[in-house]
């Protein structure tokens, strides 16, 4: 039998990249160790701990490299080995795998300033929207020292493999067929193992979200979050049994003047306002990309860069307590279109069956409005155009053309050329939406047709973009200019719809999507939740600050609620206004769904687990305080009810 040492030098090259990989992925914790280092728990039983499910991981990836390396050794016959033709493919494989590799190391770096975590949905997306993520890396990295230091690192590597003799080994050193069979089953069963023993989410060891995170590996990350885009309630959440669940939905969603229209497994209802008002207001909707509550002068920022949004609260129903229930655009438009808690893994608004449910623009309908949905960037992305045409939306968007289908049942309408007067990577400037907004009103209103107009902004976004002496910060030099330029066009909007005919039956509403930042040490940063929400229309709506704490969801249900409106409802928002209403907040990430009430957070997480916390809004930290049961079933209620609605085709 050949030797050990034999067999070891045909997989020299192998194990020499794997040897490289572990030590590049160790450096990268210690960078992220250092990066945030303020925010982890920090103690040598936690350091090794970090260390040692790092490595864990590391190796899974190295599993996935070794079955195809391995599997070609074996194929490949004796007589071949150290060949032209071996050695073009172990010169071409190491070299892509290497640049991948590398760029991936890169990638996480750019990742983590974002996001402050491992790759996740965010970069699964990533890889299907090409084009807006090639421009937005172009246009925030300096590419011209990204790509040269990649291919540097990648050259010097390669040079140390080829001057340490580690592939003259691979080529030179021939075994035979037998001896290549147990490296190739052991590579199958690492990976076998790997695949159906090891999840993501063993690496959430911690109560500390960036001790998880550092523990991780992004490449495994990224495949998990691909495999895992939709999760079954039931399965991988604590229960409870479905009367029960309807049952205590119910019993939170019992308005003054609402009838439910099932006795059971439904939360459909008919609210009947003793008004019953026949006010037909045109709505122009501002879903506000990234704005925090804390970039606000109302809420504590010193840096006064929303001027317009501080002194409009004070004109306006304003939400002082709303929390999103997100961290994703996606999750906004759910939230304020759908008006549902966010449901496990990937927002509704990305998933299949997504078209012809009971949304807003049904009660809108109804009254014979027109709804129209704008985007500045092309609507395939985050598949909004799908989304918002399969449900009664038509669409304005910059159309330049998708590799996906839209599937739009409405009807589509380009924004031209000569309708942009600046544009990045997401989309035309905020001025730009608006003015093709306010165009399509004038055409409506001309028409004498209500309208529904729902823009989403794109300026308030990486790169940071946006049309030069407009503001007093310089454009592409970071978030606060980015904010104080979305709320400078939202004042310019407002200063040229004044002199409209439709102004005075009007009402704009303002609400965030979500926070420019989710990141945090905690489960869930609480903080990172905190939208502002507006509603504002000149005598039609009574200004007053609303402290009760509420949600996304119900900022439609108050806005019917404030319009007098009878209407059917099968939204799980309420009106915040409603003598009935019970305060609470629903938010989540995609994989931890919580239920803030007052200053107690319920998290239920896909492991079968649910922690209990009390919220110190001060320090914005939750500290572990024994479970309740009855929160912990109103919290499982909340999001049962809504995955069984969807998953059943009821939320039509």
């Amino acid at each position: 039998m050949e030797s050990i040492n034999r067999v070891s030098k045909r997989y020299a090259l192998l194990l020499g990249f794997s040897g490289w990989f572990v030590f590049f992925s160790f450096l990268l914790r210690i960078v992220f160790l250092f990066w945030q280092l303020s925010e982890i728990d920090i103690t040598v039983f936690n350091l090794l701990k970090i260390l040692s499910f790092g490595l864990l991981f590391d190796i899974g990836v190295l599993s996935f490299l070794f079955v195809i390396s391995t599997l070609y050794i074996l194929l490949v016959p004796k007589k071949y080995i150290g060949s032209i033709v071996d050695k073009i493919f172990i010169y071409f494989g190491f070299l892509v795998t290497l640049l991948i590799f590398v760029f991936t190391f890169f990638a996480e770096i750019t990742f983590w300033e974002e996001f402050k975590c491992r790759f996740n949905f965010v970069a699964v997306d990533y890889l299907i929207y090409t084009f807006e993520v090639v421009q937005n890396i172009h246009e925030s990295y300096p590419l011209y020292i990204l790509i040269p230091s990649m291919l540097i690192i990648t050259g010097i590597i390669y040079f140390y493999f080829v001057k340490n003799d580690f592939f003259n080994k691979t080529f030179t050193t021939k075994i035979s067929f037998k001896n290549r069979i147990i490296p190739f089953l052991f590579s199958v069963a690492l990976m076998l193992f790997y695949l159906f023993s090891i999840s993501n989410s063993n690496a959430d060891w911690s109560k500390n979200r960036y001790n998880n995170e550092i523990s991780k590996a992004g490449i495994y990350s990224f495949f998990a979050e691909l495999r895992n885009n939709k999760l079954d309630f039931k399965t991988f959440y604590n229960s409870i049994s479905d009367e029960l669940a309807f049952q205590l939905v119910r019993n939170n969603l019992k308005e003054e003047n609402a009838r439910f229209l099932a006795n059971e497994f439904s939360i459909k209802r008919k609210i009947k306002d003793s008004l019953d008002s026949d006010l037909k207001p045109n709505v122009v909707f501002i879903l506000m990309e990234s704005m925090s509550a804390s970039f606000m002068t109302e809420f504590g920022n010193e840096k006064k860069i929303t001027p317009f949004l501080d002194s409009i609260a004070n004109k306006s129903l304003f939400f002082k307590n709303l929390q999103a229930t997100g961290n994703r655009t996606v999750r906004g438009m759910e939230a304020v279109t759908l008006s549902i808690p966010p449901t496990p893994g990937q927002s509704i608004v990305k998933r299949p069956n997504n078209s012809n449910l009971y949304t807003i623009s049904n009660v809108f309908k109804s009254k014979n409005y027109q709804c129209n949905f704008f985007y500045g960037g092309d609507g395939y992305f985050d598949n909004m155009n799908a989304f918002y045409g399969g449900n009664g939306f038509d669409i304005y968007d910059r159309g330049r053309g998708s590799v996906l289908s839209d599937k739009i049942k409405t009807t589509r309408h380009n924004i031209d050329n000569n309708e942009v007067t600046f544009e990045n990577a997401w989309g035309i400037c905020d001025e730009d939406i608006y003015n093709k907004m306010i165009k399509v009103a004038d055409e409506y209103h001309q028409k004498k047709k209500p309208f529904l107009n729902f823009v989403m902004t794109t300026s308030n976004h990486r790169p940071y973009t946006y049309p030069e002496n407009k503001i007093d910060i310089p454009s592409g030099t970071g978030r606060d200019g980015a904010v104080k330029y979305s709320d400078f066009a939202l004042q310019q909007m407002l200063k040229k719809v004044k002199n409209k005919p439709w102004f005075k039956n009007t009402i704009f509403v303002f609400v965030a999507d979500h926070c420019a930042s989710s990141a945090g040490k905690d489960e869930i940063d609480v903080e990172n939740y905190h939208i502002p929400a507006i509603i504002y229309g000149q005598n039609l709506i009574q200004p007053q600050k609303v402290t009760k704490l509420c949600s996304q969801i119900d900022v439609f249900p108050t806005l019917f609620g404030q319009l007098h409106w009878s209407y059917t409802s099968n939204f799980f928002g309420t009106d915040v206004l409603s003598k009935n209403y019970q305060e609470r907040a629903l938010i989540g990430t995609y994989l931890k769904l919580a239920l803030q009430k007052d200053k107690v957070i319920t998290i239920l997480s896909n492991k079968k687990t649910n922690t209990r916390y009390n919220w110190y809004k001060e320090s914005n930290k939750l500290k572990v305080v024994p479970n309740n049961k009855t929160e912990l079933n109103e919290t499982i209620s909340w999001y049962q009810t809504a995955d069984y609605l969807y998953l059943n085709n009821k939320l039509n």
